[in-house]
């Protein structure tokens, strides 16, 4: 009984955490910004080009 009241203030904790600090609203800020500003990703290489469009595919489908 006091693990499932444990688990259920982390999950409780953790969920309310995320909400304050929204990474994928973040992450996706971060990324459209990068795209927007074309130059800063493209000298970044191949490797940060795939991570950019990847992070942005996934935290803003309908704009990508």
């Amino acid at each position: 009984m006091v693990g499932i009241v444990v688990t259920a203030a982390a999950a409780l904790a953790a969920g309310y955490l995320l909400g304050r600090l929204r990474p994928w609203r973040r992450a996706g800020d971060w990324a459209a910004d990068q795209v927007r500003h074309a130059g800063a990703w493209v000298r970044g290489g191949t490797v940060r080009q795939a991570a950019v469009v990847l992070v942005h595919v996934v935290t803003a489908p309908r704009t990508s």
